[in-house]
């Protein structure tokens, strides 16, 4: 393929008219989704080479909630001993690739995601695009905040579990299984902190309303606590609720937003779900 074939691949430039109505031939959609898939592919190999250079400092960032969790048990009488291991030959330059991997995967969603929004926003209408471009610029600070928090409550967590080895054994921790459970908490920490927000957006849409939520408040906070005891793989109680507390905070700032949302649309005068189930309604 010469240059100026890698370069159209890249840019995906329909190769039909586009319709007056803004439709475009659904060959066009595939070859523009290729190009969006090929460039974010294309970052993410850039960015995983940038990642094999500072392994090192990344490695560090990633043993650091573990190296501090021990320290805190190396002050206990009597300390518990613990020892990260790797265990056969390839489980280095695994872990390395993981690693990489996973950083740059990160690093590079900014850019993957604006490619997955670009790909859909032509085909939303006005409103729906004011929607997601809201949920563009508030879910990415959410994220980073969740996985900041789950960063921080990582070591307590540590501490707690690695606690309960008993005197005169040496705790083995297995380096990959503890990079891929430092992740999932990492991950579900930062998921979790997105759910309220999918709140607001359902309120926005007319789907649910703040009386609604404030009704069913009792059960979204047992539901909360429910999924935080669930979701934490380290299981301990300090975790869990560094993961409900927020949580909680966020959807009841979400049942404010929703409750002053209605009110500015004055949507409490049309509202059909006041009704009890059982109770007849005035229609």
């Amino acid at each position: 393929m010469s240059f100026v074939g890698v370069v159209d691949v890249l840019r995906g430039k329909p190769r039909n008219p586009v319709g007056p109505d803004g439709r475009m031939a659904l060959s066009d959609h595939f070859r523009e989704l290729r190009a969006r898939l090929i460039r974010s592919a294309l970052v993410l190999v850039v960015l995983f080479c940038v990642a094999i250079f500072f392994y090192q400092q990344l490695l560090e960032l990633v043993q650091h909630p573990y190296n501090e969790a021990r320290d805190t048990l190396a002050h206990r009488h009597p300390p518990v001993k613990t020892l990260p291991v790797i265990n056969d030959a390839t489980g280095g330059i695994l872990l390395q690739f993981k690693l990489c991997g996973v950083v740059s995967l990160i690093a590079a969603s900014p850019y993957w995601l604006y490619q997955i929004w670009a790909f859909i926003l032509p085909g939303l209408h006005p409103k729906e695009k004011k929607y997601s471009r809201m949920f563009a610029a508030v879910a990415g600070p959410l994220f980073l905040g969740g996985v900041a928090l789950g960063y921080y409550v990582l070591p307590k967590g540590l501490t707690v579990l690695i606690s309960f080895v008993p005197h005169g054994v040496t705790n083995l921790i297995d380096f990959g299984r503890y990079f891929s459970f430092e992740m999932r908490m990492l991950l579900i920490f930062g998921v979790a902190m997105e759910i309220p927000l999918f709140v607001v957006l359902l309120n926005l849409a007319g789907v649910i309303s703040g009386r609604a939520l404030a009704r069913h408040r009792p059960w979204i906070i047992i539901g909360t606590m429910v999924f935080a005891a669930v979701a934490t793989p380290s299981t301990d109680p300090f975790s869990m609720l560094m993961l409900a507390i927020p949580m909680l905070i966020l959807f009841l700032i979400s049942e404010v937003i929703a409750r002053v949302s209605d009110r500015i649309r004055g949507r409490g005068a049309h509202r059909t779900d006041r009704w009890a189930d059982d109770e007849t309604s005035q229609i």
